[in-house]
C-alpha cells in the first residue's frame, strides 16, 4: 500500500493488517508521537530525509494495543523543533487478514469472519457472530414443514464499537417444527447457517481467536485419539536405582471430520490462532463448571486439493497447554478423554 500524508490519515479508518505509511512533510526534526485512545505508545524525535519523515509499518506497531479492544482511535502528532503541533486521527481496526479492499467499505458489509458462505452447525451448539457496530440484527429461520418465521437477534456482548450475537440454532426453535436453517443479518451484513439433520458427538470443541481478534468454535466430528508420553529421570542414588522425577506429556491426536470447501477454507483460522482453548458446550452453552482449557497445536495438516471427489478433512496435533497433563475431571467419571466430548457421548 502506498504512503500518505499527515492530512490524508485524518479521519479515515485502517485495519491492521493494511495500515499505509504516514508522510510527514517536514525540513526541520520533529518530536512524533502514537497515541491509541489517548495512551502513547511512540514517541521520537525524527529527522526528515529528502523533505518527509515516513512513518512505515504502523500495523505492526499497533496490532498489541488494537488487539485488546478490537477498535482504537489513533493519533499522530508531529511537533516541529521550536514549531506548533500537527495532529491527525483515525480509527484502527484489528486484522490479521488481508480482505483486499478498504477496511470501512468490509466492516459495513460483512461479519468479523473469513468465513464467505454457509457454515454447518446442530442443535446444542454455541455460535457467536462478530461485528464492528451497533446495527439491529435479525434472524430468518425456516423448518421442513417449508415456514419462516423471523426473530430479533440475542446478542450475546458489546459496546459502543462492535456487537456479538449469539447465533446458537437452540435460539430459533419453534413447538412443532424441525429447524433446517437460519440466516442472521445486521445492516449489509448476512451469514447462513445450515443443520445437521443428526446431532454428531464432537471431540474436540475448540474455541479460538480468529483473524479479527474474535472468538469462533469449531466443533470435530472426527477421529479423536489421546497418546500420554512420559519422559523418566533416573538415577542410583545409595547404590539403588531411583526415579525421581515422571514429566508427562498427554497429547491429543483429533480430526475435524469432513468439512464442505466454503468450511475448509475457514478451518485454517484455528492453525493460525495463539490462543486456543478446549470446551465443553451443552445446549448452546460453555458449561459453567468447565469453562475452556488452554491448550497448543503442535502439529496440522490442512490439504485441499480440486479434485471431485475430495472431501476436505483436516488433522492436528494438540497437548495441554499448563505444565501439570495429569488432569482429574470429575464431572466426566469413565470419559477417556476428558472434557472434550460432549454430554451426548457415553
Amino acid at each position: 500500500m502506498e504512503d500518505i500524508s499527515l492530512s490524508s490519515f485524518d479521519g479515515q479508518t485502517f485495519f491492521t493488517s493494511l495500515m499505509p505509511g504516514v508522510k510527514v512533510s517536514s525540513q526541520t526534526a520533529c518530536l512524533v508521537t502514537v497515541s491509541v485512545d489517548g495512551v502513547s505508545v511512540f514517541s521520537e524525535t525524527l529527522h526528515p530525509v529528502g523533505g518527509f519523515i515516513t512513518l512505515s509499518e504502523l500495523g505492526e506497531l499497533l496490532e498489541p494495543f488494537v488487539r485488546g479492544s478490537l477498535a482504537c482511535s489513533v493519533t499522530i502528532s508531529s511537533t516541529p523543533i521550536g514549531g506548533s503541533a500537527t495532529t491527525a486521527t483515525a480509527t484502527v481496526l484489528y486484522a490479521m487478514v488481508d480482505v483486499g479492499i478498504a477496511a470501512a467499505t468490509f466492516y459495513g458489509s460483512h461479519f468479523l469472519t473469513i468465513l464467505q458462505g454457509e457454515k454447518v452447525t446442530a442443535m446444542g451448539r454455541l455460535e457467536h457472530l462478530w461485528y464492528y457496530g451497533n446495527d439491529a440484527a435479525y434472524v430468518a429461520a425456516e423448518y421442513s414443514d417449508g415456514t419462516e418465521h423471523t426473530f430479533e437477534a440475542v446478542m450475546a456482548t458489546g459496546n459502543n464499537r462492535y456487537s456479538c450475537i449469539d447465533a446458537s440454532p437452540s435460539h430459533y426453535v419453534m413447538a412443532g417444527k424441525t429447524l433446517v436453517a437460519y440466516t442472521v443479518s445486521a445492516g449489509e451484513r448476512t451469514q447462513g447457517y445450515v443443520l445437521e439433520p443428526l446431532i454428531p458427538d464432537c471431540a474436540p470443541i475448540l474455541e479460538f481467536y480468529n483473524s479479527f481478534g474474535v472468538w469462533e468454535h469449531l466443533y470435530c466430528t472426527g477421529t479423536h485419539r489421546v497418546a500420554p508420553e512420559y519422559k523418566r529421570n533416573t538415577a542410583r542414588i545409595h547404590g539403588r536405582l531411583k526415579q525421581y522425577k515422571v514429566e508427562e506429556t498427554r497429547k491429543f491426536e483429533a480430526d475435524t471430520g469432513i468439512l464442505t470447501p466454503v468450511m475448509a477454507a475457514w478451518a485454517d483460522e484455528l492453525f493460525r490462532s495463539d490462543l486456543v482453548y478446549v470446551v465443553n458446550v451443552y445446549n448452546g452453552e460453555v458449561c459453567s463448571e468447565d469453562q475452556g482449557r488452554e491448550v497448543v497445536i503442535t502439529e496440522s495438516k490442512s490439504e485441499v486439493s480440486n479434485e471431485d471427489d475430495d472431501l476436505p478433512h483436516f488433522s492436528f496435533t494438540y497437548q495441554y497447554a499448563q505444565r501439570i497433563h495429569n488432569v482429574l475431571d470429575l464431572t466426566r467419571v469413565g470419559r477417556i478423554f476428558d472434557n472434550t466430548f460432549d454430554h451426548t457421548f457415553n
